[in-house]
């Protein structure tokens, strides 16, 4: 099977699909901010061979289901335009009217997040299918596994406009912290497959981003608002510890005179008006001052458990080169170098591929376990560097090829 290439903005148009496709196994994180669709197409002739291909545990020479998985966004706002998308790709879903199944039966997708008890009246009035709710912690854990354990390349880190891939030893994956940034932030501490707490969290995450973005600056949506940080300074908005010593470091406690001291404290002594502030400069304040205090505590949770390996994920970051090097730099302060952050490139659909993967009893029954795992040779390697604004979005699209054996 192939991952396709992840939607880089809401409500963009997913890959084309050959006519000949059959589309089914279609899943959903419906969150407070955003929906995230994760969806599987066969290829044209099928997608079954008896071919024979290398697998972790020796399973060679059974049938095999080749296709591509696709991604896509929208915001749960706009959760019609979500509908109306699965109704004009007439995406097959489980149990629906297909191998022999009567009109009558019972069509249930997978779903998970809040918004799956939210709108569940909404999908069968509109579509008139069922939402089959998967626990969103289990979901975000199961798909978080899945990519560290199955898909090359998938976590890397970023720090210093330099991004590098991380090897990660299958045999010393767990345990880890994981960090998911929606609209709040989880802190989820992962010991293996099934085996995880909740241990932390914050309420000032993305959704604080855009909120207090759109109150501020008159943003529309989240991307407008991250494009517009593109362009800002904080330093006129923020209080450095320059600032209150005469442009000095303050060494003996390792703070140096560009080290933020209060964000948006300058407000404080400026004799200013909201509309005398930039918003580019507003917006990149704000999102400086929630990546460094997502970094802190997170670093903060990790070392109350001895974890050295911190991954982040969720669609706050959206592969932008400042958030993740914010969050960097704030781990790797309080840690003194000792932990470092890592993320991940298929980093906002780790609900949905959880979704995906809990279907049971339609030919799917073993789904990601029974599968050879290989990198496209059209993504990138370590080692990428960043030279401004225009190349800042780091989320490069990847294309992962494996097949999946069914039982």
């Amino acid at each position: 099977m192939e991952i396709g290439n992840l939607e880089n903005h809401v409500q963009s148009e997913p890959m084309e699909e050959s006519s000949q496709a059959q589309i089914s196994h279609l899943a959903l994180d419906i969150g407070g901010s955003l929906i995230k669709l994760v969806y599987f197409s066969q290829n044209s002739d099928g997608g079954c061979s008896k071919s024979s291909v290398q697998v972790s545990n020796g399973n060679e020479g059974g049938p095999v289901l080749q296709g591509k998985l696709h991604f896509a966004k929208f915001e749960t706002a706009k959760i019609h335009d979500c509908i109306d998308f699965i109704q004009s790709k007439q995406l097959r879903v489980t149990g629906c009217q297909h191998n022999g199944a009567s009109a009558n039966e019972k069509c249930v997708i997978k779903a998970t997040g809040g918004g799956a008890y939210k709108f569940a009246d909404l999908f069968k009035e509109k579509l008139g299918i069922c939402l089959g709710k998967e626990d969103e912690m289990d979901s975000l854990v199961a798909g978080a596994n899945f990519l560290l354990k199955s898909v090359h390349n998938e976590a890397f880190t970023y720090m210093d406009g330099q991004k590098e891939f991380a090897q990660i030893d299958q045999e010393d994956l767990y345990p880890y912290l994981l960090v998911n940034i929606g609209s709040g932030v989880s802190m989820i501490k992962v010991d293996g497959p099934g085996k995880f707490e909740r241990v932390s969290g914050t309420n000032v995450g993305g959704g604080t981003f855009w909120g207090l973005g759109r109150l501020l600056t008159k943003c529309k949506s989240f991307d407008e608002l991250l494009e517009l940080s593109h362009r800002g300074n904080n330093r006129v908005v923020d209080m450095l510890v320059g600032d209150i010593y005469g442009g000095t470091d303050y060494k003996k406690i390792g703070l140096s005179s560009t080290a933020i001291a209060s964000s948006f404290g300058k407000a404080i002594s400026d004799n200013k008006e909201l509309e005398d502030y930039k918003p580019e400069d507003i917006s990149r304040s704000l999102l400086r001052m929630i990546s460094n205090n997502i970094g802190q505590i997170s670093y903060l949770n990790a070392l109350r458990f001895g974890l050295k390996r911190i991954f982040f994920a969720g669609f706050f970051l959206r592969g932008h080169a400042y958030t993740m090097d914010t969050i960097a730099v704030a781990v790797h302060f309080w840690s003194k170098g000792e932990a470092k952050a890592m993320f991940l490139r298929h980093e906002g659909f780790l609900g949905a591929l959880g979704a995906f993967m809990s279907y049971e009893k339609h030919g799917f029954d073993n789904l990601m376990v029974h599968q050879l795992v290989q990198q496209s040779p059209s993504a990138s390697h370590g080692g990428d560097k960043t030279h401004g604004p225009a190349d800042s979005e780091l989320n490069d699209n990847p294309s992962i090829n494996c097949s999946i054996y069914l039982s």
